[in-house]
C-alpha cells in the first residue's frame, strides 16, 4: 500500500508554511507542504484504526469506530485562533474516534490504552467528561499519543501526534449537531465563534445530557437545578425558535455516490463532499491500495473551497456500509434528527414541570 511519506522538510520549515498558510492562504508552496504534512499521518492512524476496532470488540455493543485526516481549513483557523500553535506539533491532524453507549464504557476503553502496554507514548490526556469545557460544553475523552513503529517501515512515521476521542453516543449527538448547526447558519460554533444565544443554547443542552449520564454539569450550571436546566432550554428554544429552524434547515439531502452501498464493504477511505447550498452529499470511496489517489482528490476538493465554491470536504474512514459512514458523521450528512428528538423530549418535560 503505498502511504505518503514524511516530508523532508525541517520542521521548522513545515512550521513556517504553517504561519504562511496564515496570512496567505493561496501560498502554493506552502500548501503543498502542509499537505504533504498532513497526508503522511494516513499511515499511523491505519495502524492505530486496526488496533480500536480490536479493542471494540471487547464490547457487546455496537460501536462506532472512524478514522479522519483534519480538514486543511480547520488547520489554518486553528493556527489563526492559537498564535502560539506550529503545525508541526499540532496534535490532532489525525484523528480517531471511538463512539459507545455509556461512559461506563468510554472509560472501559481509555483503561484500555492507559493502563495495559502500549508501544505508543501516551503525552497528553483530556477528560472533557468529567471537567466539561464550559465556554461551550463540549464533553469527550481526547488521548493524544506518539507513534512508535514496530519495524523499518513504521518507524519512518516515529514522533507524529495522533488524537483519539472516546465519547458517548449522547456527546456525539451533541456534538456532531453544534456542526451541523454551524453550517445551516454560517457560524463557526464548534471554534466557539457565533452568537452568544446559540451558544448558550447549546451550553445548556451539554448539561442536560449530562445530567441524564449522571455526569457533571458544565461548571457555569453548577447552581441550577435539572428543572431549571429544562426551562432555560425550552425558554430558548421559544426565543431562537430552534426546533422549528431546524426542521426547516434538515430537509432531505440527496447522497451521490460513485458506488452502490452493498460494494462499499472492500473500500477503506470515502471522500464525503457536502455542498450546503444545493443540500447535496458525494461520497467517493477508496480501495485500501488508493490512499495516495484519495488524498490527491481531497487536496484537490479543498482547493475549490478555496477558489469560492461553497463544499466542505472530509476524508474519513468508518468501515462498512454507508449507514455506518453515515452514523460517524451525521454533520455531512446535515442529519441531526437525533438531536431534534433529544430537545423535543426535554422541551416537552419543560413544559409539564409545575
Amino acid at each position: 500500500m503505498a502511504f505518503a511519506p514524511v516530508p523532508r522538510e525541517s520542521k521548522e520549515q513545515i512550521n513556517k508554511a504553517g504561519a504562511s498558510l496564515v496570512s496567505n492562504p493561496n501560498d502554493k508552496v506552502a500548501l503543498d507542504l502542509a499537505n504533504r504534512w498532513r497526508a503522511c499521518h494516513a499511515y499511523p492512524i491505519n495502524t492505530f484504526n486496526a488496533t480500536l476496532r480490536i479493542k471494540s470488540k471487547a464490547f457487546n455493543e455496537s460501536v462506532i469506530v472512524a478514522q479522519r485526516l483534519k480538514r486543511m481549513p480547520t488547520i489554518v483557523d486553528k493556527l489563526k485562533r492559537y498564535p502560539s500553535m506550529k503545525l508541526a506539533r499540532m496534535q490532532d491532524i489525525g484523528g480517531l474516534r471511538a463512539v459507545l453507549t455509556s461512559t461506563k464504557c468510554v472509560y472501559e476503553l481509555a483503561s484500555s490504552y492507559k493502563d495495559t502496554r502500549f508501544r505508543h507514548e501516551l503525552v497528553n490526556e483530556k477528560d472533557y467528561i468529567k471537567e466539561p469545557r464550559d465556554e461551550d460544553g463540549y464533553r469527550s475523552i481526547h488521548l493524544i499519543f506518539k507513534y512508535k513503529g514496530a519495524n523499518s517501515i513504521a518507524n519512518k512515521y516515529d514522533g507524529l501526534l495522533l488524537e483519539l476521542q472516546i465519547r458517548t453516543k449522547l456527546q456525539h449527538i451533541w456534538a456532531t449537531a453544534v456542526e451541523t448547526m454551524g453550517t445551516f447558519l454560517g457560524q463557526a460554533l464548534k471554534a466557539r465563534l457565533g452568537d452568544k444565544e446559540w451558544q448558550d443554547f447549546f451550553a445548556l443542552v451539554s448539561s442536560a445530557f449530562a445530567i441524564s449520564e449522571r455526569m457533571p454539569v458544565l461548571p457555569r450550571h453548577r447552581e441550577l437545578s435539572k428543572e431549571d436546566i429544562y426551562r432555560a432550554i425550552q425558554k430558548a428554544n421559544e426565543e431562537l425558535g430552534v426546533l422549528e429552524r431546524i426542521k426547516g434547515y434538515a430537509v432531505a439531502v440527496e447522497v451521490i455516490s460513485n458506488r452502490p452501498d452493498s460494494s462499499r464493504r472492500g473500500h477503506s477511505y470515502h471522500l464525503v463532499v457536502l455542498n450546503s447550498d444545493a443540500r447535496s452529499v458525494q461520497v467517493k470511496s477508496y480501495k485500501k491500495g488508493a490512499v495516495k489517489q484519495a488524498l490527491e482528490d481531497y487536496s484537490n476538493i479543498e482547493n475549490r473551497a478555496l477558489n469560492g465554491e461553497k463544499i466542505e470536504a472530509v476524508l474519513v474512514s468508518a468501515g462498512g456500509p454507508l449507514a455506518v459512514l453515515r452514523q460517524a458523521y451525521p454533520n455531512f450528512f446535515l442529519d441531526i434528527k437525533d438531536f431534534v428528538g433529544k430537545i423535543e423530549d426535554i422541551v416537552r418535560k419543560a413544559k409539564n414541570l409545575k
